[in-house]
This record gives C-alpha cells, sequence and structure tokens, in this order.
C-alpha cells in the first residue's frame, strides 16, 4: 500500500528542510499569502535534492492574514492570479533542473473552491492552460476535485492529520471548535483510518467515506517535526510506502 505525504512549505517556518527529508510531495507558497522569491528557490532546491515532488501553493493575495480571509473576486481574475503564481514555481523549478507536478491551492482559496463549483472551475482551468500534465491536489471529494476531472487533469484527494471533519466530508473552519486537532494521538489515529479503512469520524461522531490519496502534514505547527517523524514510524510499521 501507498500514500503520499504533502506539506505547505515556504511559508516562513523554520521546520523545512528537516520536512523535506520525511515527505515525498512539497506544496511552495508562491508569495501570495506568504514567501518570496528566495524562499521559493531555496525550497524548491532542497526539494529536488531530496526526490520530493515540487508543486505550487496559490493563494488569495492576503498575505496580511496568511490567506485565511474570505474573498469573493471574478472567475478571471481567479484565473490570472492562479498562472501568475504558478508560473513563478515553474520557472523556479526548470531553471533548476526539476518539473513542476501538481498545484494544491492554499488556504480559503482551497476550502471555497471545496464548495464553490465557478471557483474551482477558475482554477481547474488555469492549472488545465498552464500544463494539463499537472496533477490538481484538492480536499476528497470536493468540487475542486470534480473540476479538475472535467478538465481531464489528474487529480490527489486529499487528506488531513489534524483538522476537524464534518458531516459531509468538509473540513471544519478554523473559527468554531473541534476545527484543529492539538493531541497527537488523535491525530495518529485518524490519519491511520483515513489511510487504511477510507473513513473519518466527524466532530459529530459519524463515520464519513473519504477517499486518502495524500495526506497533508502542516508544516507551521508548533511540533510539526516530530508529528512527521511519528506519522512516517507508524506508515512503516504498517508496511505503508511513502511515495508521491
Amino acid at each position: 500500500m501507498n500514500i503520499d505525504l504533502n506539506a505547505d512549505l515556504g511559508e516562513g517556518f523554520g521546520s523545512d528542510a528537516e520536512l523535506l527529508k520525511l515527505v515525498s510531495s512539497a506544496n511552495i507558497a508562491c508569495g501570495f499569502h506568504a514567501g518570496d522569491a528566495l524562499t521559493m528557490h531555496a525550497c524548491i532546491s532542497e526539494a529536488l535534492k531530496n526526490g520530493v515532488a515540487v508543486g505550487a501553493h496559490p493563494s488569495f493575495l492576503d498575505r496580511e492574514n496568511f490567506g485565511r480571509t474570505a474573498m469573493y473576486l471574478p472567475p478571471e481574475t481567479i484565473y490570472a492570479q492562479m498562472l501568475y503564481q504558478i508560473g513563478a514555481i515553474a520557472a523556479m523549478t526548470q531553471a533548476l533542473g526539476g518539473k513542476m507536478r501538481h498545484v494544491k491551492p492554499h488556504g480559503m482559496l482551497y476550502n471555497q473552491a471545496a464548495k464553490d463549483p465557478v471557483l474551482a472551475d477558475a482554477i481547474a482551468r488555469a492549472v488545465h492552460d498552464f500544463d494539463p500534465e499537472l496533477m490538481l491536489v484538492g480536499l476528497a471529494g470536493s468540487d475542486l476535485i470534480r473540476a479538475g476531472q472535467h478538465y481531464g487533469l489528474t487529480t490527489r484527494e486529499e487528506v488531513f492529520a489534524d483538522r476537524g471533519y464534518q458531516n459531509d466530508g468538509s473540513l471544519v473552519p478554523r473559527t468554531q471548535p473541534g476545527a484543529l486537532i492539538a493531541d497527537e494521538e488523535e491525530a495518529l489515529a485518524q490519519t491511520l483510518e483515513m489511510v487504511i479503512a477510507g473513513r473519518v469520524k466527524s466532530v459529530h461522531g459519524n463515520w464519513v467515506s473519504v477517499n486518502a490519496q495524500t495526506v497533508c502534514l502542516h508544516g507551521d505547527g508548533e511540533h510539526a517535526l516530530a508529528f512527521a517523524h511519528r506519522l512516517r514510524a507508524s506508515f512503516e510499521e504498517r508496511h505503508i510506502a511513502v511515495t508521491a
């Protein structure tokens, strides 16, 4: 059994280099919510050195709130901003001798696209028009995954180790109780249940089916590195190979 383990990197936290030794895919901030040219370049270089798949992590233009503010922009604005951001990561990756493999939206852009077909379409169309060979990563069972499939993109359905789920398979908003799982044992148990059994228990106590093709490990958590080591060890114990 295989699983992809991804992390959102290049966001200004100190654990990027170590996490890149543990994950199989890296989603690199494109400057709209975090990161800058030098950080992107260093992160991509380190990812390629470790054989980690490089991806773009585009966002709403919202550095003040780390890309977590809801925005309602015209589809053509989203389309253009997506091309601008993924183009930066692709260019740097190419200059370093690699090839960008995937795109995963960040924060509120990601969450809104999970439930907004028009927004999801603008994102998927931009990815397709830039390079139809790119993979689009989105919340398992979401409108973003469906939009990617509509454009013929390869999609990868994502689950979260440390986030609470609602009955419809969406994430609990960060402003609500149960959004974040602070207990490592609970996060570990939830991840294994999603990967092995294809289900997650919602904050309301119901089992929800999920297609876990990639697991997100947040790189901004206080104990991100320690949890990454524990997660890798748990996968190895169960003969689950971590690969992009």
